[in-house]
């Protein structure tokens, strides 16, 4: 439809003042003809229909050829977060049990060192020399450059991807993707977000940037190191914005939290959506302030086992907020059509079928559960984990849909909004009940020296203790902390849900997720508070 716009545009080298270039950019029908070339290429060196196919490499022209070309090929790309524990990796390759490994020669250098991935036959480097590889990505293109068109005959439940969650609750699983969980997705971000072709991305998550082309955008991929958003400048964001006239733009919350520090207006921005957390209150206030009056910032619920599941923007947001501090959860909005998103009692047990599921009435809060297009169905080589997540539903005329547990504990409230209390694993089960962490946290964040805090349980489960970790503002002294503990104590009393927490501990700074740096690590938190 569009041939020779740019689908995606990255940054090369730096210019005067260390200005990036964007010195590389790819049109619609390179990055079709290109894509052939490596599928066909990739055919020649054993990558077909069904080969899984572990990729590392950095967001560049090459990792988007890369997946667009195995997508073509009918090859199932398996996506690690490279920065997560050297330990977890090598866990995560190996339970791919991948059968080709393409990556940067770093990768390379690492996969021998570390023994990763020893079941991958087929080695591809993007360098220049095929080093630790039996080829490089550009023999592998000029091998099947004069070969066509390529595109396997796939069929919807065919293995389209093997995509790792974040792991910010344990090890991270192998989320299973087919054909037609892809499709749906682009449909669904298409409808609930009115994404119209035409339009400029700016993906801070680069695996996100790969639906871009599929909804007709053009993709600048910001001058950044992907896995530590919230340190990324915003000078050069903003100068990616202005140079190619950016209208939407995707990012985790620490990464709006950069930009709305910054507090530098975003004119041409129209569409804005950060996901991977919730976006805090005063965030979400500081980035409506400094988008144009007609701009949407969405705030879609979801996770890598499905997504999306709810939406909800930021003027809505904005009015649950007051409820939010007060205990009430985070409102993650309506569910996204065609999904069903019940609210069932909190089980750690598996539940096989629908029928041994207990649901739960609006207003009660309970474990989130979702079925949809766009729910998975299976771990890849995780089956305790899948048994777990997974709720199979027989429906009316005999046939059966998989509902997934998200994991998060919510509640849908009586105009059918949903929302959001906290993850599961993070519920701290005292003698007196249970207690949920975004109904606890926000009312302590509003303390003017308090940067974020963490509720966490220490002892056994029915009789936990609860404790709230800390984390200051930058600048305030740490001999401030007795009188504002004391504080905290006092904005705690006559709260439902914070008046039996007694025990307030200062943490230095908060251990968080590698994929999104906004995912507090809970675990090792209530850990380090067991031992203080």
């Amino acid at each position: 439809a569009q041939p020779g716009q740019v689908a995606l545009r990255c940054p090369g080298g730096r210019g005067a003042g260390g200005r990036a270039r964007y010195d590389q950019a790819l049109t619609y029908t390179q990055l079709d003809a290109r894509s052939d070339a490596i599928a066909a290429g990739l055919a020649r060196h054993g990558v077909a229909r069904g080969t899984r196919t572990v990729v590392m490499v950095r967001p560049s022209p090459e990792f988007f050829l890369l997946m667009f070309a195995l997508f073509k090929a009918g090859a199932v790309p398996v996506l690690v977060d490279p920065g997560i524990d050297k330990r977890a990796l090598r866990q995560c390759l190996g339970e791919a049990d991948a059968e080709a490994f393409i990556g940067i020669p770093l990768a390379h250098a690492a996969r021998v060192a570390l023994g990763w991935a020893r079941s991958a036959r087929v080695r591809i480097t993007t360098g220049a020399r095929p080093w630790l590889a039996g080829a490089t990505l550009a023999q592998v293109e000029t091998a099947g450059a004069d070969a066509g068109p390529q595109l396997a005959a796939t069929a919807p439940d065919d293995v389209a991807a093997i995509l790792f969650t974040s792991g910010s609750t344990g090890v991270p699983k192998g989320v299973v993707y087919r054909h037609r969980h892809l499709v749906a997705q682009v449909d669904m971000l298409r409808t609930a977000f009115g994404i119209e072709p035409g339009g400029v991305d700016l993906p801070t998550f680069p695996p996100f940037a790969l639906f871009d082309p599929a909804l007709g955008l053009t993709s600048v991929i910001p001058d950044m190191d992907p896995t530590r958003p919230a340190r990324a400048d915003p000078r050069r964001l903003h100068d990616a914005i202005e140079r190619f006239g950016v209208d939407q733009l995707f990012g985790s919350p620490a990464l709006m939290a950069v930009l709305a520090a910054h507090g530098q207006p975003l004119p041409t921005l129209r569409r804005v959506t950060s996901a991977g957390a919730p976006v805090p209150a005063d965030v979400v206030a500081g980035m409506r302030d400094l988008l144009p009056a007609d701009a949407s910032f969405w705030t879609p619920y979801g996770a890598t086992e499905c997504l999306p599941v709810a939406v909800i923007e930021a003027r809505e947001l904005q009015a649950t907020r007051a409820a939010t501090e007060s205990g009430a959860g985070t409102c993650v909005g309506r569910a996204v059509a065609p999904n069903a998103v019940r609210i069932i009692a909190i089980s750690d047990d598996a539940l096989p079928t629908w029928a041994e599921v207990e649901e739960l009435p609006a207003g009660q809060v309970g474990e989130i559960t979702v079925a949809g297009p766009t729910a998975t169905d299976t771990y890849f080589n995780r089956h305790a984990q899948t048994r777990l997540a997974k709720i199979v539903e027989c429906l009316p005329g005999g046939d059966q849909r998989v509902v997934h547990r998200m994991g998060d504990v919510g509640y849908v409230d009586g105009e059918g909004r949903l929302w959001f209390c906290g993850r599961k694993s993070h519920r701290v089960e005292t003698a007196a009940g249970p207690l949920y962490t975004e109904q606890v946290e926000p009312v302590f964040n509003l303390h003017p020296d308090v940067r974020r805090t963490a509720l966490v349980g220490t002892g056994d489960r029915g009789a936990q203790r609860p404790v709230l970790c800390v984390e200051l503002a930058a600048g305030v002294p740490r001999g401030q902390w007795p009188r504002i503990e004391a504080e905290l104590r006092a904005l705690g009393r006559g709260h439902v849900h914070t008046g039996a927490i007694d025990h307030f501990l200062r943490h230095p700074g908060f251990p968080v997720d590698i994929r999104h740096n906004a995912k507090i690590g809970r675990e090792k938190l209530a850990v380090w508070a067991t031992r203080q």
